[in-house]
């Protein structure tokens, strides 16, 4: 019985070991996956496919985007193996990329697009925290973008606008993507509401789509100074800057996105739609 169970594990281990060589390779190469989406975001490979109307060859496409055939040979086929574009035959026999629900999220601007979320999260700025993770569990007083860039991210914004400007689209883009949600399947928490606030707004996106669809509403878009001073102007909606951890304007209600949280809440109501993210 013992030389059974000593066989049994020896071969137990001998498949965690196999699994092991293989899995190891995820996290030498786990980054490949978001450096080639980004890399198919700067090419424009979707939009390029989007604004031919249908399936483009390779040789379409190369042509299109201005690259050698070889080289981006190399992204599709990492991206058709992804299942981020479709590889099929047309009827002519040459072999065409097709776009996908997956491919679409790449569109600069597409109506679900995900890109500026992508290119934020993915540049250079945002991706050297990551590499600074340690400086957090060996230091509870510095967050990882600190240990990295010297300041927190809103003051690192305030000195330099270019990355200001990737947070305020980014944030943008998810509104784009959240408020319809809001607004089709939450109607009822802005009823009374003639003014609303909302608290770390950016740009003012939020607030310009739920006045669109609630148009009794006077929204106010407060943010830092920094960030409000190159915000589009707006019919009914006003910026505002300051710091809410000083105080916050005054309004029937405010409105607030945390991550995968959007918090309202008013003399009246609190309310917290949680969005699930796969």
């Amino acid at each position: 019985m013992g030389s059974v169970t000593k066989i049994d594990e020896e071969i137990r281990e001998d498949e965690e070991e196999a699994q092991a060589k293989v899995e190891i390779w995820k996290y030498i190469f786990g980054f490949t996956n978001m450096a080639v989406v980004k890399c198919a975001i700067e090419l424009g490979i979707a939009d390029a496919i989007e604004n031919n109307e249908g399936p483009m060859t390779l040789s379409e496409l190369s042509s299109s985007l201005g690259c050698a055939p070889s080289s981006l040979y190399r992204i599709m086929r990492f991206l058709v193996h992804h299942n981020i574009f479709i590889e099929k035959p047309s009827s002519q026999g040459t072999t065409v990329y097709v776009q996908t629900a997956l491919s679409r999220r790449l569109l600069k601007k597409g109506e679900k697009s995900m890109v500026d979320l992508l290119l934020l999260e993915s540049s250079h700025v945002m991706m050297a925290p990551w590499h600074n993770l340690s400086s957090r569990v060996l230091n509870d007083n510095n967050s990882p973008f600190e240990g990295a860039h010297g300041d927190d991210i809103w003051k690192y914004a305030l000195a330099n606008p270019v990355h200001s400007k990737l947070i305020d689209d980014a944030m943008a883009c998810d509104a784009k993507l959240v408020v319809p949600e809001i607004v089709e399947g939450f109607p009822e928490v802005f009823d009374g509401v003639k003014t609303l606030v909302d608290v770390g707004g950016g740009n003012g996106t939020t607030l310009q789509m739920l006045v669109k669809a609630f148009p009794w509403i006077q929204g106010i878009n407060f943010d830092l100074p920094h960030v409000v001073s190159v915000a589009s102007e707006s019919e009914g909606v006003k910026h505002v800057g300051g710091d809410f951890f000083e105080s916050v304007p005054k309004a029937d209600a405010a409105f607030l996105m945390v991550s995968n949280k959007c918090i309202f809440f008013s003399l009246q109501n609190w309310f917290t739609i949680t969005f699930l993210q796969s």
